[in-house]
């Protein structure tokens, strides 16, 4: 197993969980079947990063272009993610996660919704990693969802444009009161970040494997965090500056 410094995790990791498809085809198996065992890592993944103390989660299960593929595969997505939601409540109850889903929800069936909002309301309390699902979601979609929020109350007058700046405006994102991912992970090497949280990776540290999802297990997440650590960020400044900073 890696060594991992429990003072150096990410206080945010997200995730591009890509390649349930491939994993599928490569055994000869129905897509479905990788959606499946896929379902099985996000336990695996999640239970992991709540042990190790991450503070925040946020996979990208679902973005708005994947609800264009063939209606059988959509629908067969929708099931199996209400059995995810109706069966995983009482884990995350068990492991004190709290629960929250980003994008827009409007999309989705209302079963869907029912369920999200039950596990919700059940984990609203718990006070350890929260949990965030990416579903119906698209980064450039959010970003437009934005401005039109904060134009919205240019118009009324509750805001002045002059006070308009970068924190203000993060505020109408999906993700407020999130911190910014600090790694995303990438899974079935691909190299690229497909619309997913373009505003808030604008410094996060980028990891791209080949290892498809529903083989990226605990070894393989402790190696991203492993190679997470041995980086140093700079957000601009140059290394000096940094080491200067953390001396007492």
């Amino acid at each position: 197993m890696h060594e991992i410094h429990p003072e150096k995790l990410p206080r945010h990791l997200a995730v591009i969980m890509d390649g349930n498809g491939r994993w599928a085809q490569e055994r000869m198996l129905k897509r479905i079947v990788g959606h499946r065992r896929g379902v099985e890592t996000v336990r695996i993944v999640v239970e992991e990063c709540s042990r190790l103390g991450i503070g925040y989660l946020t996979l990208f299960a679902l973005s708005s272009e994947n609800l264009l593929r063939p209606k059988g595969e959509v629908r067969s997505l929708m099931a199996l993610l209400k059995r995810y939601l109706e069966k995983e409540a009482s884990r995350l109850m068990k492991n004190n996660i709290r629960f929250n889903v980003i994008g827009d929800r409007s999309k989705l069936p209302d079963d869907i919704n029912l369920a999200i909002d039950s596990t919700v309301s059940k984990t609203k309390d718990n006070s350890g990693m929260v949990l965030t699902l990416a579903l119906s979601y698209g980064a450039r979609q959010e970003i437009a969802y934005a401005a039109a929020g904060l134009a919205h109350d240019v118009a009324a007058g509750t805001i002045c444009p002059g006070d308009v700046d970068e924190g203000l405006f993060a505020r109408y994102l999906y993700t407020t009161g999130l911190p910014d991912p600090d790694l995303l992970i990438r899974t079935s090497g691909e190299m690229r970040i497909s619309n997913f949280l373009l505003w808030q990776i604008a410094y996060a540290e980028l990891y791209f494997t080949e290892v498809n999802w529903p083989d990226f297990n605990k070894e393989e997440l402790h190696r991203a965090l492993e190679n997470y650590q041995s980086r140093e960020r700079r957000y601009g400044l140059i290394g000096d500056q940094v080491r200067n900073r953390r001396q007492p």
